[in-house]
């Protein structure tokens, strides 16, 4: 075996750990797997013979890669949706699904977003990852002090984050008005829907904030022309239908009975990994 490929191997025992990390740290597949990418790149161009911790040396990578897109994210997210491009499945993988359900819940992504680039990367490292704050200051370039209180400040928010609403019937409401107000591409009633700070990610990165999301979604009259309602995986969502079949699905969070994050799925084969039940028309 040569030393490439033995260090591709060891590579690969990591890879699903820094992907569950660049994912918590992005929100996005597409730019979790492209942060994963790069740290392989910097990995195969540096001389690890003397690294006694791989796993903590990738990972430390992985938080600097992150941070570094997290800062240049800003410009790219204040840009609309575009009704065509595709986006990554709402469930990533179980892995991410576990952590997830065991640290903070299902706001999570919500509460990241309010948070600074620095915030952002010490919690999910220390608190999700139990990254000592030594090596977490080291990827923010500050004293382990400081990221312990990055972290902390982090975790506040975090443990104040609402608990997602799970009334069906409330749910279907929100739905029905959000539809209507894209099939009628009326901003107002978009925004008024929307939480101020929901997240709706995509395979280019997240947009934030109701004024964004909103702006994208009114362009998207001729898909919510297509749409119905459904439960995707026991929540209510959307699903655009194209010549009979399931196109793509928008999976929703509700907050304080507005929509918190949509996830949107256009891969065919995650689409129909996906629990879709389709509902029927309300009198509205």
């Amino acid at each position: 075996m040569s030393e490439n490929e033995f260090l591709a191997r060891r590579f690969e025992e990591h890879r699903g750990r820094l992907r569950a990390v660049a994912h918590r740290m992005l929100g996005s597949v597409a730019e979790a797997d492209d942060a994963v990418q790069e740290a392989w790149f910097r990995l195969s161009r540096s001389d690890t013979r003397e690294v006694g911790n791989l796993g903590g040396w990738l990972t430390t990578v992985v938080g600097r890669v992150c941070l570094d897109m997290l800062r240049s994210r800003k410009s790219r997210a204040e840009q609309p949706l575009e009704p065509d491009v595709p986006v990554p499945a709402a469930v990533p993988g179980p892995e991410q699904d576990v952590l997830l359900a065991d640290s903070v819940g299902a706001a999570l992504l919500v509460v990241l977003e309010t948070l600074t680039p620095a915030e952002r990367l010490a919690f999910v490292l220390h608190d999700l990852f139990a990254v000592p704050y030594d090596d977490v200051a080291t990827v923010v370039g500050r004293t382990p002090t400081a990221a312990r209180q990055l972290a902390s400040r982090a975790r506040r928010r975090v443990q104040g984050a609402p608990e997602p609403d799970v009334d069906l019937v409330r749910q279907r409401e929100v739905v029905d008005a959000f539809l209507a107000a894209a099939r009628e591409g009326d901003f107002g009633a978009l925004v008024a829907v929307l939480d101020p700070d929901v997240v709706a990610r995509t395979e280019a990165g997240i947009v934030a904030g109701a004024l964004a999301v909103a702006k994208g979604a009114s362009g998207y009259s001729r898909l919510a022309a297509l749409a119905r309602p459904v439960l995707v995986d026991g929540a209510t969502g959307i699903a655009v239908l194209v010549d009979g079949r399931v196109d793509r699905v928008l999976a929703f969070t509700f907050v304080r009975d507005r929509i918190a994050v949509i996830d949107i799925t256009t891969e065919p084969a995650r689409v129909a990994g996906l629990d879709v039940e389709f509902l029927g028309s309300t009198s509205t």
